[in-house]
């Protein structure tokens, strides 16, 4: 199953369009986004997919400060892009308190990860990190399982405008080293093959 697009208001407020994200009542397992000012509905990602980000974020947790969290299902709002985007990972600290129970600001992200699908790894690849760098999120790891030359990760940082600089670029087997504050490396070696 591909992602699906739904049509509103092009005149709508991003306040409006938020409010029409939260109150919806969207297929029960799917993940719904606001990308470019259209909310996207994507079916829940494989099992691969899965086992991917699992076992980043499994990684890092062995090296993140006891105030930080990392969330699978957290939305971050980049108004400035219209996008209200869920990475497949999120590092962050810990949030008591929001104005919203449904996002936080992109702003407060320390680290993006995502895991692409073959349905909708263009977001992936260019929407996205284009606003995740706007937000001035630090770093975005892009795990990109359809990648033209088969499989692989990049990690970008240095966030400047919507651009993002990449820094390393690794095919599936090969270790990616992210820096401080993180100071880890990922063996892809442990990743499922597409």
């Amino acid at each position: 199953m591909s992602a699906l697009t739904v049509s509103q208001d092009p005149e709508q407020s991003w306040d409006d369009l938020v409010r029409f994200w939260e109150e919806m009542e969207w297929p029960e397992g799917s993940k719904v986004e606001i990308i470019e000012g259209i909310i996207t509905v994507s079916p829940a990602p494989a099992l691969r997919h899965n086992v991917i980000a699992e076992r980043i974020q499994r990684r890092l947790y062995s090296v993140i400060p006891e105030d930080w969290g990392v969330y699978q299902t957290l939305a971050i709002a980049v108004p400035s892009r219209l996008g209200m985007l869920i990475p497949d990972l999120l590092v962050a600290p810990v949030q008591e308190h929001s104005e919203s129970d449904s996002h936080i600001p992109a702003a407060l992200a320390e680290l993006v990860v995502e895991v692409t699908s073959k349905s909708n790894a263009r977001h992936d690849r260019v929407s996205k990190p284009a606003a995740y760098a706007t937000a001035g999120i630090p770093l975005y790891l892009l795990v990109d399982r359809w990648a033209p030359d088969g499989p692989t990760v990049t990690l970008f940082g240095e966030p400047d405008g919507d651009v993002y600089r990449p820094l390393s670029t690794v095919k599936f087997g090969e270790p990616i080293k992210l820096p401080e504050p993180f100071d880890l490396v990922i063996d892809t070696a442990e990743f499922p093959d597409s």
